[in-house]
């Protein structure tokens, strides 16, 4: 039955529906039930092909029509499915039962037992769930991070030349290049997704408790740990773990919520920044002169898509945490544990989505204000006293620390004229008082080339 969202508990099927709705292809009730029989229908392929005596005579033309099960998995297909389950109580259990039941209707009854052959249902939950993760964030998750990392890497571009007043502790710092900044952001995504790449989407296949029990006492002379690997890694396109007990040992899932939630963790850090900036008046905001800012305050502009998304992230990366240390830990040789997680294991991938799309949404709407950059650095001269006394130092000149020290700390405004005023004082020579006249926050950025 459905309802409106507006009934819905949880806000990614509530409010933010329509943000994350394509999650559900992924996700949702239909989609493992949808995945499970994938899972089933490709088995029972595999095992046509090896060929087991009693499916040796399947025909291979009758394929597509297995194939169209998963394929066109329809809304009433999972609903039958649902049905079915009232019965057995089992929800792997009721996919078996509704693919030897079609089976049946297209006179393929002869061979139905071979569906699930051998197998424990975790063998089709350690499959599906991996493989729907695995096309999520292939088709989802990564096209949108790379909207957010192209729409940085533009910025850094274009902001290559812009002086900028750095803050360390809150307090003026050695000036840096707003280009240079965006890219400390590109480069740390960019080092996060070297490392997701190299986590595997692993499985486990391999029956009742890891042993291939009930398919070697059937048909010894088949090498199944051979045959598993195959179809694993060819037909679902994800690997085997060889040494499981009756579930996989969710490491490397584990190790894919960290690494997302790092990810997370650095665009939460963007976020902040990019308001902090806002708030500096760094940044405008482009106007939609039909939103309301506040409710009470009718001048203001706030950044709230920073603030979704950060919100978003944070929810996320509570449930990616939780996963990854809940999920590797089971008793003995399983507890039910984590089934009921691994269900809720698209709701953190649906914050992130919402997260990423109010990110992209903030992004667009920021405009450089480069006078209130400029002013910033000009109002704050003393930040080149670090040039000045490193300089003094390179020309053996006696103490410059405490020389700048003295100067900058009498609780008086450092201004360009100050600081020139202090440069004639010293009883250098003319050269190096030119030198050091020459340094300006505007220039005194090190070394921020963009490459």
């Amino acid at each position: 039955m459905q309802i409106h969202t507006i009934h819905a508990i949880s806000p990614v099927d509530g409010r933010y529906r329509k943000i994350c709705n394509e999650l559900a292809d992924y996700f949702s009730e239909m989609a493992l039930i949808r995945y499970r029989v994938k899972v089933e229908v490709e088995y029972f392929i595999a095992l046509c092909r090896i060929p087991l005596p009693q499916v040796k005579g399947f025909p291979e033309t009758q394929f597509p029509a297995l194939r169209h099960l998963y394929e066109k998995f329809s809304e009433a297909d999972a609903i039958a499915v649902k049905q079915l389950e009232r019965t057995t109580n089992h929800d792997v259990k009721a996919v078996e039962y509704f693919i030897k039941a079609k089976m049946d209707e297209m006179g393929m009854g002869a061979y139905k037992e071979f569906i699930h052959f051998g197998l424990t249902s975790q063998d089709i939950n350690n499959t599906a769930v991996p493989l729907s993760i695995k096309e999520a964030i292939a088709d989802i998750y990564l096209p949108q991070l790379k909207d957010v990392y192209i729409l940085l890497k533009q910025f850094s571009e274009d902001w290559k030349d812009i002086s900028m007043l750095a803050r360390t502790h809150g307090q003026p710092a050695s000036p840096t290049k707003l280009g240079k900044e965006m890219m400390v952001y590109t480069e740390r995504i960019t080092n996060q997704l070297k490392m997701l790449k190299q986590i595997p989407f692993s499985a486990k296949f391999s029956g009742a408790t890891g042993n291939f029990n009930a398919h070697a006492i059937a048909y010894p002379q088949v090498n199944w740990p051979a045959f598993s690997d195959h179809f694993v890694s060819t037909v679902l396109g994800l690997e085997r773990l060889q040494y499981t007990t009756q579930i996989e040992h969710y490491d490397y899932l584990a190790a894919l919520f960290d690494n997302v939630s790092r990810i997370n963790t650095i665009l939460i850090d963007l976020c902040r920044d990019l308001w902090m900036y806002i708030s500096m008046n760094y940044f405008t905001q482009k106007i939609n002169k039909d939103e309301v800012g506040s409710s009470a305050m009718p001048h203001k502009v706030n950044p709230i898509d920073f603030e979704n998304a950060e919100g978003n992230l944070g929810m996320a990366n509570a449930l990616f945490r939780h996963l990854s240390s809940k999920l590797p830990v089971s008793r003995l040789q399983r507890d039910l544990t984590d089934s009921t997680v691994l269900r809720n294991i698209g709701v953190p991938f649906a914050h992130t989505q919402i997260a990423l799309v109010s990110l992209l949404k903030g992004l667009d709407k920021i405009n450089l204000n480069q006078p209130a950059i400029d002013s910033d650095l000009e109002n704050n001269f003393a930040v080149v006293a670090e040039a000045i006394q490193t300089i003094l130092r390179r020309e053996a000149y006696p103490n410059p620390y405490e020389a700048l020290k003295t100067l900058t700390r009498t609780g008086e405004k450092i201004t360009r004229e100050t600081m020139a005023a202090f440069i004639d004082s010293l009883e250098v020579n003319d050269e190096l008082k030119s030198e050091l006249k020459s340094i300006t926050p505007f220039n005194y950025t090190g070394i921020t080339s963009i490459k």
